[in-house]
């Protein structure tokens, strides 16, 4: 059955310990925990954060990370998630090998799941990306298979600023594109973490996605979005910036199909975890972020099974 839990990144001042203690005292069943490099200094907002030091998880074990959330309750991990841009002509070799790192880590952990982008060299086409695709992907998933990690990619198309453009620097925004992908490396490790806020963005359709790559779906995050459509009318789709017609917003307060994607979902008998992402601008503060993910668990809870479920189908 599908369970709640919360993506680590909005909390980034928290340590584990606090983080762990927080998910339990919210009654959050799995936390997508960021590992990003220790040393990073990636400034872009909600990139960075370290939550897991995959190198120590790799050179010592799973102790230190296991006893600090099994101390502070049952929260377990859903997902390790880094997401950098595999496919940049300059970074790229870099964060490959520290991707890399964070499979090793998973496995050390028993965690089956790790989140990130695709990328993509936003200076060329689809078809311009495809072979430097293949030549950093193949190998990858090769090493999550040898893993026995899976990997989940998000249909996020990191297309919100001036360095970004026109291409954005993820090449997985759509089904047309994962149908290629998952041609082209046909493996049961390479899957999705599904967001349907980006397809309130992109316009397009939630739930046909959700039933045509059910089993694709790995992992999913809760977020939602809100087109200001007054805006869009002025500047259009292809505006040099997408964020000057739409926001983020907590589940509940966008645009996403709640009640249809769930349903969806439960139609193609998705079980895992689907995390909180707060990426809403209204919530700044440190207890407005925590108020943010506590309002987005009150929303989403209703289409949890109860405890009282879980026991009766036990």
């Amino acid at each position: 059955m599908m369970r709640l839990g919360l993506t680590s990144a909005i909390l980034y001042d928290m340590n584990l310990a606090q983080l762990a203690n927080f998910c339990f005292e919210a009654r959050l069943k799995s936390v997508e925990l960021m590992c990003w490099p220790k040393d990073s200094d990636d400034k872009r907002k909600y990139a960075g954060v370290t939550h897991v030091d995959v190198v120590d998880v790799i050179a010592n074990g799973a102790g230190r990370v296991e006893d600090t959330l099994y101390d502070q309750g049952d929260t377990r991990i859903s997902a390790l998630g880094y997401y950098p841009n595999p496919l940049d002509p300059e970074t790229g070799e870099t964060v490959v090998g520290h991707l890399k790192k964070v499979i090793d880590a998973a496995a050390v952990l028993g965690v089956c799941v790790v989140n990130t982008f695709v990328g993509r060299n936003h200076h060329l086409t689809v078809e311009e990306n495809w072979p430097k695709f293949l030549e950093v992907w193949e190998p990858l998933i090769k090493h999550a298979e040898d893993s026995g990690v899976i990997i989940g990619i998000e249909n996020c198309p990191m297309k919100f600023t001036g360095d970004e453009w026109p291409g954005g620097k993820n090449l997985a925004t759509s089904p047309v594109i994962w149908e290629r992908m998952f041609s082209d490396i046909p493996s049961d490790n390479f899957g999705l973490n599904f967001d349907p806020s980006h397809f309130v963005l992109q316009r397009m359709n939630i739930v046909k996605a959700v039933t045509e790559f059910g089993p694709k779906i790995f992992h999913a995050h809760a977020k939602d979005l809100r087109v200001d459509t007054d805006r869009l009318d002025r500047v259009g789709l292809f505006a040099d910036n997408p964020v000057s017609w739409h926001t983020p917003k907590i589940p509940g307060r966008g645009q996403v199909p709640w009640n249809s994607f769930f349903a969806a979902l439960k139609d193609v008998g998705y079980h895992g975890d689907m995390t909180i992402e707060v990426e809403d601008p209204k919530f700044k503060t440190h207890q407005e972020r925590e108020e943010a993910v506590l309002l987005s668990r009150d929303f989403l809870e209703s289409y949890f099974d109860s405890p009282e479920d879980e026991t009766a189908q036990a």
